[in-house]
């Protein structure tokens, strides 16, 4: 389905986003590995999370939903042989941290995937779980891949990118193995895996290595614990760019998760210029939450510094149609990663952005992007998506501002990640309709 943005006056109102996809995710998978039973409150029931909770239904686990948003997981204490191969569908999140957790156990499962995620690097897994001694058997290390489990011993890693899909993996792994397993990366990414591991019982803590602190695991045993999920940050990104590029808008958007690794966009918009601010914060679960107050805003360009990018790669798509609001350049680098997300999301945007008529250079890792100012955007283009979600979301947001419309040329795989996408932006104000 193609879906058209145009140009609105303004957006008001208070939302609250899908619940945050990493913790959704997560929440599944730990909860399947410990011994009872998880409550998990508030999950993402996307099409990405849906497939997780398929998956650890094949491992052994029970995941049933009790009401809308509520689930309840109850573990084994561990994995079991699947009979079947285990579908992923599109998300590298649960392909990833799956592998690593299935490692651990005396068993083969084969896993695979949506065509995106067959394209999509697995070796970065691979290779350190294969050092703890898992097998593989797969062409390229690239889904469908076979893993054979059991008797891994730890490992001190050095991952060549800041992942936290690749330190999840390894620290999942690390649950089952003899001995230590210490995860190092050029910078901390995100670190769900290491707080909620803590919430489920897991002997874990850091340790100083060059003077950065690295998360440590050695094996243990999860206890079932009750997680709430709050609402998913890369959502939020949406609205709250929405707000600051069209007109006197003002916008709240609830219950949005706030953790310190999670906020680069954020810390690079007021960098910006924008009108925006934390309130009511709280931290019920181990995770900060606020809310985010934000008003249409004149921006200046920016240059966010590349050790940032992995607290916002996956907001790349979206600060750079913000960007094209901007007065002045912003230059985003360090995001090479963007290359092999569900699409090559540097050149897609590059693309996009040149179609809108916005002056737009590409850089190996990132983008250029000079703007000039609001109301300078013309559109009037259809986009490419190559099945992005993200990619098509930011351009429909684009579209909100642009002299003339913007139109996607397809839209069904938003739902893997923001079901509901459409009437959550109409909700405040937005003019989305079908193409």
């Amino acid at each position: 389905m193609r879906l058209r943005a145009r140009s609105v006056r303004l957006l008001n109102g208070q939302v609250r986003p899908p619940s945050d996809k990493s913790i959704s995710h997560r929440a599944l998978i730990f909860g399947a590995l410990a011994t009872g039973k998880t409550e998990v409150t508030a999950l993402l029931e996307a099409a990405d999370v849906l497939n997780t909770a398929e998956a650890v239904r094949q491992l052994g686990a029970n995941a049933e939903q009790i009401e809308p948003g509520r689930w309840l997981v109850t573990g084994a204490g561990g994995f079991r042989q699947p009979a079947e191969t285990i579908d992923c569908g599109n998300s590298g999140t649960a392909a990833r941290l799956l592998l690593g957790a299935v490692a651990g156990y005396k068993l083969s499962a084969r896993f695979d995937g949506d065509q995106s995620l067959r394209k999509r690097p697995m070796n970065r897994v691979v290779a350190p779980l294969s050092q703890m001694g898992a097998r593989f058997d797969g062409v390229e290390n690239r889904l469908p891949l076979i893993v054979h489990g059991g008797q891994l011993k730890g490992i001190t890693y050095r991952s060549p990118v800041s992942s936290a899909q690749i330190k999840s993996a390894v620290l999942l792994a690390g649950l089952r193995a003899e001995g230590e397993t210490v995860l190092i990366e050029p910078e901390r990414s995100r670190d769900h895996t290491e707080r909620m591991l803590g919430v489920f019982g897991a002997n874990i803590d850091t340790v100083e290595i060059e003077g950065s602190l690295c998360p440590r695991v050695r094996a243990s045993e999860l206890k079932a614990a009750n997680v709430y999920v709050p609402a998913d940050p890369s959502s939020a990104a949406f609205p709250v760019a929405a707000a600051l590029i069209t007109g006197k808008s003002e916008v709240r958007v609830q219950d949005v998760l706030i953790n310190p690794l999670r906020l680069g966009l954020y810390e690079t918009l007021l960098e910006m210029g924008a009108k925006l601010r934390f309130e009511e914060r709280r931290d019920p679960i181990g995770e900060p939450i606020a809310d985010i107050v934000v008003s249409g805003s004149e921006l200046v360009g920016v240059t966010p510094p590349p050790k940032r990018a992995p607290s916002m790669i996956d907001e790349f798509p979206i600060l750079s149609v913000i960007a094209a609001f901007a007065d002045g350049e912003t230059r985003i680098t360090g995001a090479a990663e963007l290359r092999v997300k569900e699409s090559d999301r540097i050149t897609l945007m590059v693309e996009g952005l040149r179609a809108c008529s916005v002056e737009v250079e590409e850089l190996s890792d990132g983008l250029i992007v000079r703007g000039r100012g609001r109301k300078s955007v013309r559109g009037g283009a259809q986009i490419r998506t190559m099945g992005d979600h993200r990619v098509a979301m930011s351009f429909l947001v684009m579209g909100l501002a642009s002299k003339e419309p913007i139109v996607v040329d397809e839209a069904d795989m938003i739902a893997t990640s923001f079901p509901g996408f459409t009437d959550f932006m109409r909700s405040l104000g937005a003019d989305i309709a079908p193409a």
